[in-house]
């Protein structure tokens, strides 16, 4: 019996389920990282390389955009699933630039599947001009060309991994045919074609024995009693339906996405892992009600180091905020969170938690999805003392100050979900395990 009360005699193994709470950046890759010990097969099931995950081991740090980052574990399996847009040339470059840390041979673990669909240059470039286009209305995006592969799979115009991998001639018509729609579109869209498909002619030997019915493996691994973990990307305050729209990214990136992602029954989930930053922050433009545009804001910056992992970028700061933290669970049905980076908060002589939203004097039970609603609505706060020490040392909640213990008792009771990680500190081992 799964913890959802799932029963089948045929399904012995385990599938969990790791995704962000806010808006992305919240330390999913430190969770990942600690749960990748213990399971057989690391996936991921939606968005691109405009996601970035960061894992410490020692003195090394690395960094995932494309490659799930529990394929740290060397024993671990890891699968990009169809609902991942995929850049080829980003993601040699990421393994080898994982390998040169001292990850060793890493396509070895890596399985693609066959109906992800492809990111090329001219998405990118698509990508840029549409912002430029947008002039002072711009989303703010990571120009990675996400939006414009999402937007042709739509449109069914894409190409997928099995066309790379099928009849050559086939792949090189689809892609003269997608330059050809984009050039009429924007004229000064310069692509040398014949030049992209001698790399592409490359790609497809280097790639190719990674590339497989990805759907088929992970449920004859399900049969098999494997464990598997799905890592999500960016968050829930970004998904294309349910985020802060249209600042948001162009896939589901809440535990739908990874039914539709990967190819996997909702009754195959067992437990569904929030991550949750104990502030809030985001990058690019978009409504962010506990903003904090002053001392406390920069000084959660500098403290958290809040530079965008893939965009390089300052990511803005505020207040944990539990009305957003609510509704997402409302979609996802957390069963546990873990809360990362409660030691940025250690300098403050109090700390605030939002817990209410009001606007024209009326308080809202969720976010408004008009965006335009959302930057306008007023934030009642509940003030805590702060613990004024570091916290960095601790490993067992008892060891905790007794303020920052209230803080996490404060999120539980407000949410309803127990949270069973803390972390503490930027190594794999600053982390507090409650369960």
């Amino acid at each position: 019996m799964s913890s959802n009360g799932m029963s089948d005699s045929n399904v012995k193994s385990s599938l969990n389920v790791v995704l962000g709470t806010q808006w992305g950046d919240e330390g999913k890759g430190k969770l990942v990282d600690l749960l990748a010990d213990k399971v057989d097969i690391v996936c991921r099931c939606q968005g691109g390389n405009n996601a970035g995950h960061t894992v410490v081991v020692g003195e090394s740090e690395y960094d995932f955009h494309l490659l799930p980052s529990g394929i740290i574990n060397k024993n671990c399996t890891a699968v990009v699933g169809n609902g991942v847009v995929i850049s080829l040339p980003q993601l040699f470059d990421e393994i080898a630039r994982n390998e040169a840390k001292g990850l060793i041979d890493l396509k070895k673990q890596l399985i693609i599947s066959d109906r992800a669909h492809m990111v090329f240059d001219f998405h990118q470039s698509v990508d840029g001009l549409q912002e430029k286009e947008k002039g002072k209305k711009s989303l703010g995006t990571t120009r990675k060309g996400i939006g414009p592969t999402y937007s042709t799979k739509v449109s069914r115009t894409g190409i997928r991994m099995a066309d790379l991998l099928g009849d050559f001639s086939n792949f090189e018509e689809k892609f003269k045919s997608l330059v050809i729609t984009y050039q009429k579109q924007f004229t000064d869209l310069n692509i040398d074609v014949d030049e992209e498909l001698k790399h592409y002619r490359r790609y497809a030997e280097e790639i190719r024995n990674c590339v497989k019915d990805t759907v088929t493996f992970l449920h004859q691994s399900i049969k098999a009693g494997k464990t598997i973990l799905v890592e999500g990307a960016n968050a829930t305050m970004l998904d294309i339906d349910f985020g802060t729209y249209p600042y948001v990214t162009s896939s589901n990136c809440t535990v739908g996405g990874v039914c539709t992602g990967l190819g996997l029954p909702p009754k195959l989930i067992c437990d569904v892992y929030g991550v949750v930053k104990a502030y809030c922050t985001r990058v690019g433009d978009g409504p962010f009600p506990t903003e904090q545009n002053n001392e406390i804001g920069i000084i959660l910056q500098e403290r958290g180091k809040e530079i965008g992992v893939t965009t390089k970028r300052k990511r803005r700061c505020g207040w944990l905020d539990i009305v957003l933290l609510k509704y997402s669970n409302m979609i996802n049905g957390y069963t546990h969170f873990a809360v990362t980076k409660l030691d940025i908060l250690d300098t403050f002589d109090e700390v605030k938690i939002g817990i209410e939203y009001e606007i024209n004097g009326k308080t809202l039970l969720s976010p408004p999805a008009n965006a335009c609603d959302l930057e306008q609505v007023n934030v009642k706060y509940l003030t805590l003392p702060g613990w004024k020490q570091n916290i960095s040392n601790c490993r067992k909640f008892s060891e905790l100050p007794l303020e920052a213990q209230r803080y996490i008792l404060t999120i539980e009771e407000l949410c309803g979900v127990p949270v069973r990680w803390i972390g503490v500190g930027p190594d794999r081992s600053s982390i507090i395990n409650r369960s």
